[in-house]
């Protein structure tokens, strides 16, 4: 009997020894797997990020200077409004410089999906532009409208129309200048049933005054 509780007594040695080595080598190996879940976000997100700031490069001809925002002028300074916009627009916070130089009380927010906030305020896929601008009475301000035609829309809005519309962005509009360089656009009109109609045709820099 006190042979055979030795022989267990080694068995049970060798095993232990065994299992040991088996878990130290087990550890070994699984500390030196690489952590691919790591790996793979360091190497991702550089290159979203990369693609990102390709895709959010402005051109040169969209480049702008705020010449107009420091104006001095009031013809906004009883109206408030939020603009939608994207964080990454550089155009959209030139325009919201302006407009506040003029008086405008403005609220910048920032979304990632601005066609929802575009189709809630009622603005046709033909007349949108890179921000939205909405009064706290409701009217609607799409693009890079100037400020004069803002306060005159104001201050007699026609009937049945829910704001104005700078469709896509016109070089030599408000927030939109880029050196000497202007183009001709015009100031839509939006209208509740969804039709749009000419408010203003702007042949030149002055008439943006």
């Amino acid at each position: 009997m006190r042979r055979y509780i030795n022989i267990m007594g080694n068995g049970h040695k060798k095993v232990s020894a065994s299992a040991l080595l088996l878990v130290a080598t087990s550890t070994v190996m699984a500390c030196s797997q690489p952590d691919t879940s790591v790996s793979n976000s360091t190497q991702t997100e550089p290159t979203l990020a990369t693609k990102s700031a390709q895709i959010e490069q402005p051109q040169p001809q969209m480049m702008s200077v705020s010449a107009n925002s420091g104006t001095g002028s009031t013809i906004l300074q009883n109206v408030s409004a939020t603009v939608y916009k994207d964080a990454n627009c550089g155009c959209c916070k030139e325009w919201v410089g302006y407009a506040e130089g003029h008086g405008l009380s403005a609220t910048a927010q920032d979304v990632t999906d601005l066609s929802l906030f575009k189709e809630r305020y009622g603005v046709p896929q033909q007349m949108r532009s890179c921000h939205t601008t909405v009064t706290t009475n409701g009217y609607v301000f799409e693009g890079h409208v100037p400020a004069k035609y803002m306060a005159q829309f104001l201050a007699n809005p026609p009937t049945d129309s829910i704001g104005l519309a700078v469709p896509s962005m016109p070089v030599g509009s408000p927030g939109m200048e880029y050196q000497d360089k202007f183009m001709p656009y015009k100031v839509m009109q939006l209208n509740k049933d969804g039709s749009t109609q000419v408010y203003a045709a702007i042949e030149s820099p002055a008439q943006q005054m």
